[in-house]
């Protein structure tokens, strides 16, 4: 980058939960997460098939990290109830806007801890529920959001990002 300072980093997401998903099956749904990054789809987010099926309430708490040489492309997050007979049924959409996280984590991380660097309103052009704080957090750039699915009569995503530059050249 022109200013010397690397934008290029790692990203790791925490898909936590979901909260009052819309129901596609008969009571409940089976709901399971889809990232999609660069076109392409990352591993599902799927519930534990033992404890949690028919959940519109599940727990995930499972993560992935990603590899970010550009902080321009956003990420979409889908969610959908699996079935056994038929296509799985959409719950719900929501793209995860990565650039404020990226931005944030430029500062000199040497002094903070859990100090907050950056808020993120909600808006016409993001999914989030409510304010997002970034903040550092043992020595990482992390950002916690709820997200409102769009397409879907109901439903929020728990999200947790972690940024983490590539190289520093302060």
């Amino acid at each position: 980058m022109r200013d010397g300072q690397t934008r290029e980093g790692s990203l790791k997401v925490r898909v936590v939960r979901g909260m009052n998903l819309a129901i596609r099956d008969f009571r409940s749904s089976d709901p399971y997460v889809v990232l999609r990054w660069r076109n392409k789809v990352l591993p599902h987010f799927s519930l534990s098939l033992q404890s949690d099926k028919n959940n519109v309430n599940p727990e995930w708490n499972e993560e992935l990290t990603l590899y970010i040489q550009d902080p321009n492309i956003s990420i979409k997050l889908e969610v959908l109830d699996k079935d056994t007979f038929t296509p799985d049924d959409p719950m719900g959409n929501a793209v995860i806007n990565i650039q404020p996280l990226v931005e944030a984590g430029r500062v000199d991380l040497g002094t903070l801890d859990n100090d907050i660097i950056r808020i993120v309103s909600p808006n016409s052009t993001n999914c989030l529920v409510g304010e997002s704080k970034i903040y550092i957090y043992n020595g990482k750039v992390v950002q916690d959001m709820i997200l409102r699915l769009k397409d879907v009569e109901c439903g929020e995503v728990e999200l947790r990002l972690e940024w983490v530059n590539a190289r520093r050249n302060w």
